[in-house]
């Protein structure tokens, strides 16, 4: 039966019989430069397809700037560059540096701070005391050491016992003891003994003590005890470094809450005594080595060797200058304050940074001064401030004295 095809169609036996033969095909599909031509093909359809169907992804993905670190570009070239960012990119990533070795020690002053609000933000206070042959007054200063407002545990003691022929260091010792061994809330955080001798022949009467002839001497090596001493004793988490002398006979429980309240870099109070004649305390003005400049002292330092220390209170020099110690009343406003040129060493307060800075004790003539007085001439020299408080007093022991011409 044979196959009805469309009018239209083909004859399929008809059309075989006009194909090529099998054989000449194969040989014509397996020449070299035809399966070329057949690969170049479909490679090239490959790409496209790849490329038209990834175009709009690889727009996502663009690097724009020059061909350069961020670190090089110029502050143009990095505005334009961030202005094009469409990716977060992390440069130079690197894991934290970790230091396990036991002998070093991180010291971060940046936290250290001396504000008016010592005690609240529980600043730490160092409270420094040279002594020489002190060992009648160590009992007393221990007692109003012990009434102070402040914090105790918040407090540091350190002391430096020197050149000394008496039981100083024993009754020091003994203090001590007594106070630390305290239950109750009157134990300091700490304390210190530094002995240091430098040699001194000076008696401790008060003629030799306080003799013109000896000031310069005296002063000199009361400087090197006071910087022993604060090398010594000055850590860094102090923020306030009290200088409080052994011989005060009497002084407000919260003078170290009332003098960081000034928020000063160095801060005195005045220093008088007692003495009673007729039965009347005559109030007596002690310390002379807080004061004022004047053109006299100006004009006599302009005509002294460098190396000499001019000493308050002598008529060997005349220097006019402005003494605190004859003004105020502790009647009065005691938080009045005025700025002061020259300090005593009996009482005070100072920030701690401005030791860190480098301002210590001349125990040489800096300016024609030394030890405390020195020392405010060079913190007033480095842009610290230097004041006084006329109507605070603290009452210093009577050491019966002569007057000079102060």
């Amino acid at each position: 039966m044979s196959t009805l095809l469309p009018k239209s169609g083909v004859n399929w036996k008809a059309a075989a019989s006009r194909l090529p033969p099998s054989r000449a095909i194969w040989n014509f599909v397996a020449r070299t430069r035809v399966l070329l031509v057949v690969a170049l093909i479909a490679i090239v359809i490959l790409i496209w397809d790849g490329v038209s169907g990834t175009a709009g992804d690889i727009q996502k993905f663009y690097c724009f700037g020059p061909a350069k670190s961020p670190m090089h570009m110029s502050p143009n070239e990095q505005a334009e560059w961030a202005g094009h960012l469409q990716t977060p990119v992390i440069f130079n990533h690197h894991t934290p540096v970790e230091v396990n070795h036991t002998s070093i020690q991180r010291v971060d002053l940046n936290t250290v701070e001396s504000t008016p609000k010592a005690a609240l933000n529980q600043e730490r206070v160092l409270i420094l005391t040279p002594l020489r042959n002190a060992a009648p007054y160590i009992e007393q200063h221990f007692d109003l050491l012990s009434q102070l407002t402040y914090p105790h545990n918040l407090i540091d003691l350190a002391f430096l016992v020197g050149d000394s022929t008496d039981d100083t260091l024993a009754v020091l010792a003994m203090e001590l003891e007594r106070v630390q061994s305290r239950t109750d809330k009157i134990p300091f955080n700490s304390a210190m003994i530094v002995e240091k001798d430098f040699g001194a022949i000076v008696g401790m009467d008060v003629e030799n003590r306080h003799g013109f002839a000896m000031q310069g001497p005296r002063r000199k090596m009361m400087g090197k005890a006071r910087n022993y001493l604060l090398s010594a004793a000055l850590k860094p988490e102090h923020s306030w470094v009290y200088w409080r002398d052994v011989d005060i006979k009497d002084s407000p429980n919260k003078i170290i809450e009332d003098f960081v309240a000034h928020d000063r870099d160095v801060l005195v109070p005045n220093i008088w005594f007692h003495r009673y004649k007729d039965g009347r305390d005559i109030e007596g003005r002690f310390d002379y080595n807080s004061w004022q400049e004047s053109d006299a002292g100006r004009k006599l330092a302009a005509t002294l060797d460098k190396d000499i220390v001019l000493a308050e209170g002598y008529k060997e020099y005349k220097t006019e200058r402005t003494y605190m110690a004859r003004m105020g009343d502790w009647r009065d406003n005691k938080d009045v304050e005025i700025p002061l040129d020259g300090i005593g060493g009996v009482n005070i307060l100072v920030k701690a940074d401005v030791h860190r800075s480098g301002i210590n004790f001349p125990c040489y003539a800096f300016e024609n001064q030394a030890e405390t007085e020195g020392f405010a001439k060079m913190a007033k020299r480095a842009g610290y401030g230097v004041y006084g408080l006329p109507n605070y007093v603290v009452w210093h022991i009577d050491t019966d004295e002569k007057p000079g011409n102060a």
